[in-house]
């Protein structure tokens, strides 16, 4: 998701502005992309090439982070920032926004009964893998709501587009 694209508007029910629950939708929404790519990528790798849960978990996340990253980084820098700052940045824009996506998603991954076990194929491997972005969307986005409210996390973003 551009941030070019992100709508300010004003605070309801005393919140400081910006903490308003569009925008923490919109913040969840573009971290849920980068993670999505990358979790997705990095589960369909581990599990092609056999790998056991361990690994391909830790691929996902990595993954996840990395591509959740570049797309702030990215962002940013078409905004004239330099790369250098970007990183800085998009660090602390997505980091906890991300840790916390994956913490729940992979937890209801590996909860799942059979699901680290499943194949490509099988519709199991996908329904634990959307499910649990769903349950990491619904927690999510109240931590960038109040983050953002404080100024930190998406609102830091903000600040240079």
């Amino acid at each position: 998701m551009d941030h070019a694209m992100h709508h300010h508007t004003g605070a309801g029910h005393g919140a400081p502005p910006g903490a308003t629950w569009s925008m923490a939708i919109r913040a969840t929404l573009h971290c849920l992309l980068g993670c999505a790519v990358g979790e997705i990528l990095g589960m369909a790798i581990g599990t092609s090439l056999m790998w056991g849960n361990v690994p391909t978990m830790a691929l996902a996340i990595g993954l996840a982070f990395v591509f959740g990253y570049s797309f702030t980084l990215f962002a940013v820098v078409r905004a004239g920032v330099s790369p250098k700052a970007a990183v800085k940045i998009a660090l602390a824009a997505d980091t906890v926004s991300i840790a916390v996506m994956e913490l729940v998603d992979n937890a209801i991954i590996a909860l799942t009964p059979g699901a680290m076990d499943a194949e490509l194929s099988e519709g199991l491997f996908w329904y634990a893998l959307l499910g649990g972005f769903a349950v990491a969307f619904l927690v999510t986005t109240p931590v960038n709501k109040w983050m953002i409210g404080r100024g930190k996390g998406h609102a830091v973003v903000h600040a240079h587009h």
